[in-house]
C-alpha cells in the first residue's frame, strides 16, 4: 500500500505543471485538496527559453526578461523590419519561470513538491498508483506533462515533423545587433532540403541568442546545427571573434495528432505532452497558459478527464500546413516568405493566438500559395 495519498498528482514541473499547480493554488476551490507536485530535478538551471507575443501588459510581464517593438523577417530576395504594435514580443527565461513559481507553489499549504524520478503510472479501478524512485503515491487523478515522441509517432494518420534548435548566447567584442528588433525567422541561409532559419533574441547591441532552427522530421548531428551558427555569424554578421554564455537546445512536436488517445478516466496528459503545442509553430507558452483556466474550470466539474476537449476549426488548418510541409518539406521559406510579403504580422499573430474571426481566417490563408495547400485539402478530404 502507498504510504501518501493525494487528491491530484502532477508530474513534471515544466510550463504545465507549474502553471497548473498555480492555478491549484490561488482557487478556493482546490484548498481543501492535497496535491503533489513531482519532477526528476529541482529546477534550478536555466534550461530554454520561452518567447510569446502579447497586446500590452500581461501575466508574465514581472519576469520578463527581454522585450521588443520589432520583429524582422527574411526570406530570398525580400527582408523587413516591422512594426509590431500593439502587440510586443516577449521573453522568459526558464531560471526566472521556475524560481518565481516555485516561489509561489511553496507557499500553498496543500502543494508538495518533491524532486523524485517517476517510474511507472499503475491505473486501478478507483485510484492511480504514481511509484518514483523514492516512493509510492496514490491519488485520484494525474495530471502528466511528461512527454515521448512515441505517443504521436506510433500512428500514420497525421504527420509528426519537429522544431529542433540549438541555440548560443553570445557575447560579441563589437556591436552587432540591432537590440531593438528580434529576427523572428531569417530564411536566407541553405535550406538543404527542410525548412531552416535563423531566430535571434538580441538583448544588448553586443550579447544575443541565436538559434539555428528547422522544421522537419528528423534531428541533425549536434556538430551540423553548431556549425551553422558559426557560418551565420561570420558570413551574415561579419562576426568571428565572441564568447559562448550559455547553450540550449529542444526538439518541440509538430503534429496535429490527437492526443486524447492517452486520456484516461483518471490520467490527463497536459502540456507538450497533451497537445498543447501550437501544431504549426511549435509555440507553447501561451498556448498552455490560455488551456489551463479550462482545465481548472473541467477538473471542478468531476467529469473523467478524458473528456476534455480543446479542438476547433485552427487544428484543421494546422492539419494543412502540416500535410505541406511534410510532402515537401523544402517548401517552408516560400510559405512564410508569401505570408509575410502579404499580410502584416498583428493578423498573423491574431491568427496564429486562434483569435480571428472566419472573414480574418479566409483572408489570411489566401495569403498562402494556394496550390499546395489546395493539394493537400484534396487529399485530406478524398
Amino acid at each position: 500500500m502507498p504510504k501518501l495519498q493525494y487528491d491530484y498528482i502532477i508530474i513534471g514541473a515544466g510550463a504545465a505543471g507549474l502553471m497548473l499547480a498555480d492555478a491549484m493554488g490561488k482557487d478556493v476551490f482546490f484548498e481543501t485538496k492535497s496535491i503533489l507536485l513531482l519532477d526528476k530535478e529541482t529546477k534550478e538551471t536555466n534550461d530554454r527559453t520561452w518567447c510569446f507575443w502579447e497586446k500590452g501588459e500581461g501575466t508574465f510581464d514581472a519576469i520578463v526578461y527581454k522585450k521588443w517593438d520589432h520583429i524582422f523577417f527574411a526570406g530570398k530576395g525580400f527582408s523587413k523590419r516591422y512594426d509590431i504594435a500593439p502587440y510586443t514580443y516577449k521573453m522568459v527565461r526558464g531560471i526566472d519561470f521556475y524560481s518565481a513559481y516555485l516561489a509561489r507553489i511553496r507557499s500553498y499549504p496543500n502543494i508538495t513538491f518533491k524532486t523524485e524520478s517517476v517510474t511507472n503510472i499503475e491505473e486501478q479501478k478507483e485510484e492511480v498508483y504514481v511509484h518514483t524512485s523514492a516512493e509510492t503515491y496514490s491519488t485520484k487523478e494525474v495530471l502528466n506533462s511528461i512527454f515521448d515522441y512515441e505517443m504521436a509517432t506510433q500512428q500514420n494518420k497525421y504527420p509528426v515533423l519537429q522544431q529542433h534548435f540549438i541555440g548560443w548566447v553570445v557575447k560579441t567584442k563589437k556591436p552587432i545587433f540591432d537590440a531593438s528588433q528580434a529576427t523572428y525567422m531569417d530564411f536566407s541561409i541553405a535550406q538543404k532540403g527542410n525548412t531552416r532559419f535563423m531566430y535571434i533574441l538580441p538583448y544588448s547591441d553586443d550579447t544575443a541568442l541565436i538559434e539555428y532552427t528547422l522544421f522537419s522530421d528528423k534531428l541533425l548531428p549536434k556538430e551540423e546545427y553548431e556549425k551553422a551558427i558559426k557560418e551565420y555569424l561570420h558570413n551574415n554578421l561579419d562576426c568571428s571573434v565572441y564568447e559562448i554564455l550559455e547553450k540550449e537546445q529542444g526538439s518541440i512536436p509538430m503534429t496535429c495528432y490527437d492526443f486524447k488517445e492517452h486520456h484516461t478516466d483518471k490520467i490527463r496528459f497536459i502540456g507538450t505532452a497533451g497537445g498543447w503545442a501550437k501544431p504549426s509553430t511549435g509555440y507553447t507558452f501561451m498556448s498552455t497558459s490560455k488551456k489551463i483556466p479550462q482545465l481548472i474550470t473541467f477538473l471542478k466539474t468531476g467529469r473523467p478527464l478524458k473528456e476534455l476537449d480543446f479542438k476547433n476549426r485552427f487544428w484543421y488548418y494546422d492539419l494543412l500546413l502540416l500535410d505541406v510541409l511534410h510532402s515537401k518539406n523544402e517548401s517552408g521559406h516560400l510559405i512564410f516568405q508569401k505570408l509575410f510579403k502579404e499580410r502584416n504580422p498583428q493578423l498573423i499573430f491574431k491568427f496564429l493566438d486562434e483569435d480571428t474571426s472566419v472573414m480574418e481566417d479566409i483572408y489570411y490563408i489566401l495569403g498562402c500559395p494556394k496550390i499546395p495547400f489546395t493539394t493537400a485539402l484534396i487529399k485530406r478530404l478524398f
